[in-house]
């Protein structure tokens, strides 16, 4: 049974310091279904898109084996639009506007044979409909789950009944300090961790990432990138590489699961090489394994 992603699918407008892309495929779904689909397939995604979404866009994802009988396209209809400006250290972006479209009355419907999908990606989408695919599922075995401040400070309580029913939470640092009202990052870790989640992945940006779990932490590096043109969805792209990879071998001791979180830095760090998904879209295996290597290197000594 494959790997299951419930979540946003968009098109963006991106602009950097350095260039800038219209219509460009976005979205969390996308993303996560494309990091993950080196590690393991087919990738199942839910989603939703207007009648203004490329077919070259749908034939590029069925190339990375992503099934899309979830797709729901909706005729005439737009596509969830999002478009933003990134400043010059490009760790703070302005967003520019928020068109939902389509994407404002979507309802979650899983196709009947991935109700039994073990392994389940919760995208950064209300936690009320976070729910409603959790209802739907039989018995999952592994649960991520993904989050923004827009939802810690407008949708709390519906939150806090995602949290206990997932296996890992994914936030930034910053989204960690708000959900647990507490500056210090390990006291933070604490606090979330007590509120339902097996393991905590805090991202860092460009200072790497933390994993909690098993009363033990483990500090990820960030990749010394030196080109960096595009940060969307590079959390998207670890949450993908992440659970791919424990979809891929099952293991999940807490060796096991910082390999994992190593990995899916690996597939952050090509993400935002180039604009859109397009660092992506034609990886090889052999790459991401050189650069596991050279992730593993720099945190190793005597």
């Amino acid at each position: 049974m494959g790997l299951l992603v419930v979540g946003s699918i968009g098109l963006d407008d991106i602009e950097t310091p350095f260039d800038k892309i219209e219509n460009a495929l976005g979205g969390s779904t996308t993303y996560i279904s494309l990091a993950a689909s080196y590690f393991t397939g087919p990738v199942s995604i839910v989603g939703v898109v207007g009648d203004d979404f490329s077919i070259e866009h749908i034939k590029m994802l069925e190339n990375h084996n992503v099934d899309l009988e979830g797709l729901q396209i909706v005729e005439g209809a737009k596509t969830f639009r999002y478009g933003c400006r990134y400043n010059y250290d490009l760790n703070v972006r302005d967003s520019l506007y928020t068109h939902l479209n389509v994407f404002e009355r979507f309802n979650p419907n899983i196709p009947a044979r991935n109700k039994k999908s073990p392994f389940v990606i919760l995208g950064n989408i209300a936690p009320s409909l976070q729910i409603t695919v959790l209802d739907q599922l039989e018995e999952p075995k592994f649960i991520v789950c993904d989050t923004m401040n827009f939802w810690i400070n407008g949708a709390l309580d519906d939150l806090l009944k995602v949290l206990k029913r997932v296996n890992v939470l994914i936030i930034n640092d910053s989204e960690a300090r708000l959900l647990s009202n507490e500056p210090n990052l390990i006291k933070s870790a604490h606090k979330i961790i007590g509120m339902g989640p097996e393991y905590l992945i805090i991202k860092k940006g460009e200072h790497g990432a933390l994993l909690f779990g098993n009363n033990t932490v483990f500090s990820a590096p960030a990749y010394p990138m030196e080109n960096i043109f595009d940060p969307t969805g590079a959390g998207d792209a670890f949450a993908g590489g992440f659970t791919g990879y424990l979809h891929k071998n099952r293991d999940f001791s807490f060796h096991n699961l910082k390999r994992a979180v190593i990995y899916g830095s690996v597939m952050a760090s090509f993400c935002v090489e180039k604009f859109s998904t397009k660092g992506l879209e034609d990886l090889s295996y052999l790459e991401i394994h050189n650069r596991f290597i050279e992730f593993r290197e720099l945190s190793s000594f005597n």
